[in-house]
């Protein structure tokens, strides 16, 4: 039977406007047909994390799955209203901005971790050299890294005001928040391709470990693949996020828009 739980309103900030991706930037993003520059669907999905957290604990930071698409673009000092309802043994979730859905997901909490082997994943370094976007970027079965992140001390709360994040576990127990690892995600291309404006479409994390205030993260990746839909470019990227080089935070799958229609 599913029920309605207390809705979760945040008021979103665009936390991209001076990164490289350009889509994140009132101009360019209006050229695109966008009323301005599109919040980063990874704070939207650490703002869908935040009724799991509720919900579940400690323990869902510690194995939660859950699974996002992004439909419609979030914009900088527009309300998120993240709504979850109970549904099975898990979450539904949707975000509702200016009355139109602007994501779904779902969340649920496994009994266990699923095993997950640091072997199966290659620890490759960034591309020394960037390439520029074109015909041959993200081919099937190329494997992606990462420079080291890390979110210590003040860095974490300036995270945590980011992304408006009011639960009070992360401060009192010292933890990372998981919205960081999609941060990471992203990393997987901008740190290996330089970009055009590009587009996060949706994510799987399953979560397999906290994170401590103190870890050093990665991710270790590789293209499953590689199409075009509608005119755009989209990849999808499985990966494994590790802290500190051995220990396994989630299991990923990252899918972004990596070249427009327009740009194609």
């Amino acid at each position: 039977m599913s029920g309605e739980i207390a809705p979760y309103a945040v008021e979103a900030f665009n936390t991209a406007k001076q990164s490289e991706n350009k889509m994140h930037d009132d101009g360019v993003a209006r050229r695109f047909g966008f009323a301005g520059g599109l919040v980063p669907g990874v704070e939207v999905l650490a703002y869908m994390l935040h009724q799991p957290v509720a919900r579940w604990g400690r323990a869902f930071l510690e194995r939660g799955l859950i699974e996002s698409r992004f439909i419609k673009p979030v914009y900088d000092g527009e309300i998120a209203d993240v709504r979850a309802s109970e549904e099975g043994e898990g979450l539904s979730l949707k975000v509702i901005s200016q009355g139109q859905l602007c994501a779904t997901g779902s969340a649920t909490l496994p009994v266990a971790p699923p095993d997950v082997t640091l072997a199966d994943y290659r620890d490759v370094p960034p591309a020394a050299v960037r390439p520029s976007i074109g015909a041959d970027s993200f081919a099937v079965g190329s494997l992606l890294g990462t420079a080291p992140r890390a979110w210590p001390g003040q860095a974490a709360t300036m995270y945590l005001d980011e992304i408006r994040e009011r639960d009070p576990i992360y401060a009192s127990e010292r933890l990372g928040h998981p919205g960081m690892l999609q941060r990471v995600m992203n990393r997987l291309l901008v740190d290996n391709v330089v970009l055009g404006p590009w587009v996060h479409v949706g994510s799987r994390m399953q979560l397999l470990s906290v994170i401590a205030e103190t870890d050093e993260i990665t991710a270790r990746g590789r293209v499953v693949a590689n199409y075009e839909k509608k005119g755009h470019r989209f990849v999808e990227i499985d990966a494994l996020v590790v802290a500190d080089g051995d220990r396994p935070l989630a299991h990923c799958r990252h899918v972004a828009i990596y070249q427009l229609r327009a740009q194609a």
